[in-house]
């Protein structure tokens, strides 16, 4: 297959940068425990390579209802492609590894 075709279908290199975007509801019990949960798996697989963009619903509705966001805390991997939605706590590691596809892509 050629290089260009697979350029198509996402980047096959491991990833330089992960681009996450956690949709949240103010400090609520399960949003806080997903964010700290997202961090360690984070810091455990991506190190120094994840951003976490921490967005309110409630303080931007407008951004909920432009991206469809339906449950709190819901995760949308914005990069490496292909996006993602993971929606939860996270505490299931092995699940949100896999939803996120990072084991291919942190080990290239």
């Amino acid at each position: 297959m050629e290089k260009e075709a697979v350029r198509e279908y996402g980047n096959s290199e491991p990833a330089r940068e992960w681009k996450l975007r956690l949709y949240v509801t103010n400090q609520t019990p399960r949003c806080v425990v997903a964010y700290r949960n997202l961090r360690k798996i984070c810091k455990e697989h991506i190190q120094e390579k994840c951003d976490i963009e921490v967005i309110d619903i409630l303080e931007n509705p407008e951004i909920a209802r432009q991206e469809q966001i339906v449950a709190v805390p819901t995760l949308m991997k914005l990069s490496p492609k292909p996006e993602r939605l993971l929606v939860g706590d996270f505490s299931k590691v092995e699940r949100v590894i896999k939803g996120l596809d990072l084991e291919r892509q942190v080990s290239g």
